[in-house]
């Protein structure tokens, strides 16, 4: 290679990095003003650089932004609870008006500590249900999925998330390519088209305990979110 050329690469490289900074957002600094709560029920606070949920029944956190096309990284931490637990991330959602009600519906990367093993799967929230991977009742996939490029879902994917500990959550969508990492590992590349924008959500999917007694150690612990925007 030529020390023009390298000198070249160097300095394009630079620029990549310059303009991917310039084009990232922390989510959670300094205070959660970037999201909204268009449920009636759950809550966030936040301390020290982690947000704390908790909630009554399935609930999704959003951004107030949407969001097309990037990269989102955060680290989630599930509790160590007897009672069902589950979590996940919401993103090119859609909120939906339902006369007095409104939800988020759309592409979910899963959080999944229970015996499946299923984080980083693709779960379409309130609509298809399981796109990755295949669930012998709960997949509906349709003419917007147009193809997986793994394998069935195997050891390696099931065995990337570690409970009790900070895992983190990759997600790439560019158009109708969407990937999703756990701790660096590939769980889920598929091509969709249902979706090309919408907003991040964080997911905690209720604490019956919060129900009967007012009070719960289950809650969902979330960090770091960034996104850059492609």
């Amino acid at each position: 290679m030529s020390n023009r050329l390298w000198l070249i690469l160097v300095v394009a490289g630079f620029f990549n990095e310059v303009q991917a900074a310039e084009n990232t957002e922390h989510l959670f600094e300094p205070t959660l003003s970037q999201f909204e709560n268009i449920y009636d029920h759950g809550s966030a606070e936040f301390e020290d650089g982690v947000v704390y949920l908790q909630s009554t029944k399935n609930w999704f956190f959003t951004t107030k932004k949407r969001y097309k096309d990037f990269v989102l990284t955060l680290d989630v931490k599930m509790p160590d609870v007897e009672e069902f637990s589950n979590s996940g991330v919401i993103f090119r959602g859609q909120i939906v008006d339902d006369l007095d009600v409104s939800y988020v519906i759309g592409y979910q990367a899963e959080v999944d500590p229970s015996d499946r093993r299923w984080t980083g799967g693709l779960f379409d929230q309130g609509r298809r249900k399981w796109l990755y991977p295949l669930h012998p009742e709960r997949s509906h996939r349709d003419d917007d999925f147009k193809t997986s490029f793994l394998p069935p879902w195997g050891d390696s994917q099931g065995t990337a998330y570690k409970h009790l500990e900070w895992n983190q959550i990759r997600i790439e969508c560019l158009g109708a390519d969407i990937k999703i990492y756990v701790n660096g590992v590939l769980t889920t590349h598929v091509r969709d088209t249902r979706d090309s924008e919408g907003v991040i959500g964080i997911q905690h999917h209720g604490s019956k305990q919060l129900v009967t007694s007012g009070v719960t150690d289950n809650i969902v612990m979330f960090r770091n979110l960034t996104i850059t925007e492609w």
